[in-house]
C-alpha cells in the first residue's frame, strides 16, 4: 500500500455527491469537502499508510470513521447554550492549528512546552473546537467557556489500571471518551496521585486517548516509559507527544530520555 493506493481506497469509501476531493501531492494529503459551504478535513496520508503496514483494514476503519464524524459535525450549527455539560478541553500538541481551515482562531490555551489546551463542544460520536467566531455568535467571553471546560474535565472517572515492570509502577487512564488526555488538566486528580507516588512522579500524554503516570524507582524506569510512551504515540489516531513530563511542585517540565538510563 503506498499513498497512491490508500487515497484511491479512501476516495472509494468516503464517496458522496455532496463532498469534494483535492489530493496536494507536495504534502501528500488528501482534503475532503462538502462541495456547497466549503468546509472540510485535510488528512495527512503516510500516517495511513503507516498504521495500515501493522493494522491492516482496521487503519482504514479507523479514518474514514473519523472523517465522517468530522463531516457530519462541520455541517450543523453548534450551539453552546444549554449544553454547558458537553464543553471539554481537550490537549494538541504545539504543532496542531491554531485557525480553523477558513482562518479562524481557536480558542487555546499555552499549556506546556509540547502542549496546548484547546476547548471542544462534544456532539456525541465526535466533537467541534470551539473558535472565536462560534463564541461571537453566542456572545460568550472566553473566561466563560474555559471555567466550564475546566470544571466539567474534574466530573469525569479518574479509575486507572496498574502494571508493575522493573520496580517501577505505571497507571494507565485509556476510558476511550475522546478526554483521557485531558485528565491531565485535573489538578486535584494529578495531587492525589503525587501523594501515592514513592519515587519521581511522571506523567505522559502520547496521544488524545491515554494518559499514562509512572512512578519511577530506578533509572531503568525512565527507559521503560520512554519506549512505552512512544509506542502510544505511534499508535494514537490523535497524537500529541512522545515526550514524558515530571511532575513537581504542581508543575509539568518535559524530560527528554537520551539513551539507557540517561535523562536531562
Amino acid at each position: 500500500m503506498d499513498s497512491i493506493k490508500m487515497k484511491n481506497e479512501l476516495q472509494k469509501r468516503l464517496a458522496h455527491p455532496e463532498r469534494t476531493f483535492e489530493y496536494d501531492r507536495k504534502n501528500d494529503q488528501l482534503r475532503i469537502e462538502h462541495s456547497e459551504t466549503g468546509k472540510g478535513i485535510t488528512i495527512s496520508l503516510p500516517g495511513i499508510v503507516a498504521k495500515w503496514q501493522e493494522q491492516k483494514e482496521k487503519a482504514i476503519d479507523e479514518i474514514v470513521y473519523y472523517v465522517e464524524e468530522g463531516l457530519q459535525a462541520l455541517k450543523g450549527d453548534a450551539e453552546l447554550s444549554g449544553k454547558e455539560k458537553k464543553i471539554f478541553p481537550v490537549i494538541r500538541s504545539t504543532s496542531f492549528p491554531l485557525n480553523t481551515n477558513e482562518e479562524v482562531p481557536f480558542i487555546y490555551d499555552d499549556h506546556t512546552a509540547e502542549t496546548r489546551i484547546y476547548y471542544a463542544l462534544d456532539l456525541g460520536n465526535t466533537y467541534r473546537l470551539i473558535d472565536e467566531q462560534l463564541l461571537k455568535k453566542e456572545q460568550w467571553d472566553e473566561q466563560r467557556i474555559k471555567e466550564i471546560a475546566l470544571f466539567n474535565v474534574r466530573s469525569l472517572s479518574t479509575e486507572m489500571k496498574t502494571d508493575r515492570v522493573a520496580g517501577n509502577t505505571f497507571y494507565f487512564l485509556n476510558k476511550n471518551d475522546g478526554y483521557d488526555a485531558s485528565r491531565i488538566l485535573n489538578d486535584a486528580f494529578l495531587k492525589e496521585m503525587n501523594q501515592k507516588i514513592i519515587g519521581k512522579m511522571a506523567v505522559a500524554v502520547p496521544h488524545q486517548d491515554v494518559l499514562i503516570i509512572a512512578d519511577i524507582e530506578n533509572d531503568t524506569g525512565y527507559d521503560i516509559l520512554a519506549q512505552m510512551t512512544m509506542s502510544f504515540f505511534a499508535s494514537g489516531r490523535v497524537p500529541i507527544t512522545a515526550l514524558s513530563f515530571l511532575y513537581e511542585e504542581g508543575e509539568l517540565e518535559p524530560i527528554f530520555i537520551l539513551g539507557k538510563n540517561k535523562k536531562r
